[in-house]
């Protein structure tokens, strides 16, 4: 289908209709802790997964929320008579907002969904009806420009993303605008592409009824909007990062082979980067046959910038293949059509000798080092969201550590970070631990064993002395040569600060 078959949009040149219905909504409390204390924490989690039935039993009732919720976020028609006390109607009707319905009702062109900002902002992100769940939530939708709302993946990055008040920043394939809006909060100038007209139209609506400043919205795909000479401190993309053997859905499928376009993605960013800027992606990547995935995104990482990547998922093709149909809405329809495009997936990763997809993090950080600091990393486990200062931190630390040799190191005072407990792991009774882990409550929420001189390090650095006498210490306490401590010690107080469990004394 063509964009011919999508909704009309409202109109992007009266802020003065968009001003009132955002006043409007924030009068009613349709925003995301009004919603929660109205339909309760199960409807609204089932709003999430794109199940409404839960909202509507919850909105039977006559209060203006009720209705608001059932016009824009479930798609029912609602009598004008209960709008018109609610909303400014005429205004709504004129703007495109909502159109008539037939009869004496009116149904909303858009969804409209409350969205909290990290700081407790109201905010609202407009996409297509019935699409205000983006990624892999079993849409159905198969219209080639259909314009997607908030998805698992859309919070994720802008969780991870480094928040530091900036000049310039760049969204590439905006979709529904809403890293452009996180970015407008600390940056100020917000450039956003998409190669999808109406996703840029949509965007717009997104920043005006979030009551944001407007982007320089530019049509075209990944970076030929901009002009040679353009660079920027941030650079975020949640882009069209499913591996498919076809590009129907403009929203997932880049229309690259393979993992193409993420890897041409982050290849390209390091030449729009400011210096110390940072460029944050989700991508899908290849598990090759042969091959290994670190050493294949290690390739990917451009010349000058520093880069840490993290795979949070891999599955195998089966799996991948049966997620991305399913989004689209295959499983619904005719059982031999859904069979045939299945094993077209399966071909198309068999001729690439693909054995899983991973799913991750890239986050680039521009620095003119001579040697660039790579990490790559799995890591499945829980997190603690926002993770933005963390990300930040980490290449902060790699600074430190960079610019200290061993004997510098040992000169340095350190101190056990905040959110790390310290865990003895042995059998009942036993009268000596078998190991100790160190354990991080915040953040990256990492786990690493240490041995008895690890342990006894990281116990007593609270400051106030240096990593050397602190060792000399303990080198005669356990009876060990304090120079071939000191020899053996520094990688693993190395690990132990980039990994955030020791932070430098300030």
């Amino acid at each position: 289908m063509s964009h011919a078959s999508l909704s009309a949009l409202p109109a992007t040149d009266r802020p003065d209709v968009t001003a009132r219905l955002r006043d409007a909504l924030l009068g009613a409390s349709f925003t995301a802790d009004g919603l929660l204390e109205l339909l309760g924490a199960p409807a609204y989690a089932a709003l999430a997964r794109s199940e409404i039935v839960p909202a509507l039993r919850a909105t039977r009732g006559d209060t203006p929320l009720e209705m608001l919720v059932r016009l824009f976020l479930l798609q029912q028609p609602v009598p004008h008579v209960r709008v018109e006390g609610v909303l400014p109607l005429a205004e709504c009707l004129e703007g495109g907002w909502l159109r008539r319905a037939g009869g004496d009702e009116v149904a909303a062109t858009v969804d409209v969904r409350p969205y909290g900002g990290l700081d407790g902002e109201d905010w609202f992100i407009v996409s297509d009806l019935g699409c205000a769940v983006g990624g892999a939530g079993g849409i159905g939708r198969r219209e080639e420009g259909v314009v997607l709302g908030v998805g698992g993946a859309s919070t994720t990055l802008a969780g991870i993303t480094v928040r530091t008040p900036v000049s310039s920043a760049l969204d590439l394939g905006t979709g529904s605008g809403i890293q452009a809006l996180h970015a407008a909060q600390h940056t100020t100038r917000v450039t956003a592409t998409d190669v999808n007209p109406r996703a840029l139209h949509i965007a717009a609506l997104t920043l005006a009824l979030s009551g944001a400043p407007a982007a320089d919205l530019r049509e075209g795909s990944l970076f030929e909007p901009l002009t040679a000479d353009e660079k920027f401190d941030l650079i975020v993309s949640n882009p069209p990062f499913v591996i498919s053997p076809d590009a129907r859905l403009t929203y997932r499928d880049g229309g690259m082979g393979g993992d193409d376009l993420c890897r041409t993605l982050v290849q390209r960013a390091g030449e729009r980067l400011n210096e110390g800027g940072f460029a944050q992606f989700l991508a899908n990547w290849q598990h090759v046959e042969g091959e290994d995935w670190q050493e294949r995104l290690r390739s990917w990482v451009p010349h000058g910038c520093d880069a840490w990547i993290v795979q949070r998922e891999a599955q195998d093709i089966t799996q991948y293949a049966e997620l991305w149909l399913r989004d689209a809405g295959d499983h619904r329809g005719d059982v031999a059509e859904y069979q045939a495009r299945y094993d077209a997936w399966l071909d198309e990763f068999e001729a690439r000798k693909v054995r899983a997809v991973g799913f991750g993090w890239i986050t680039l950080r521009k620095r003119g080092a001579a040697v660039p600091s790579i990490t790559v990393e799995e890591w499945p486990h829980p997190v603690e969201q926002p993770l933005g200062e963390t990300v930040r931190a980490h290449f902060e630390r790699l600074d430190y550590l960079r610019s200290r040799d061993d004997a510098a190191l040992l000169e340095e005072r350190f101190r056990l970070a905040v959110e790390v407990v310290q865990e003895q792991v042995g059998l009942p009774g036993a009268e000596d631990p078998e190991h100790v882990v160190l354990r991080q409550n915040r953040g990256m929420r990492r786990a690493t064993k240490v041995d008895t001189v690890g342990a006894g390090f990281a116990g007593v650095c609270d400051g106030s002395l240096t990593a050397g006498r602190i060792l000399d210490a303990i080198a005669q306490l356990v009876g060990e040569d304090p120079v071939l401590l000191r020899d053996r010690t520094p990688a693993q107080i190395r690990l132990l600060v980039e990994q955030g469990f020791l932070e430098p004394a300030k």
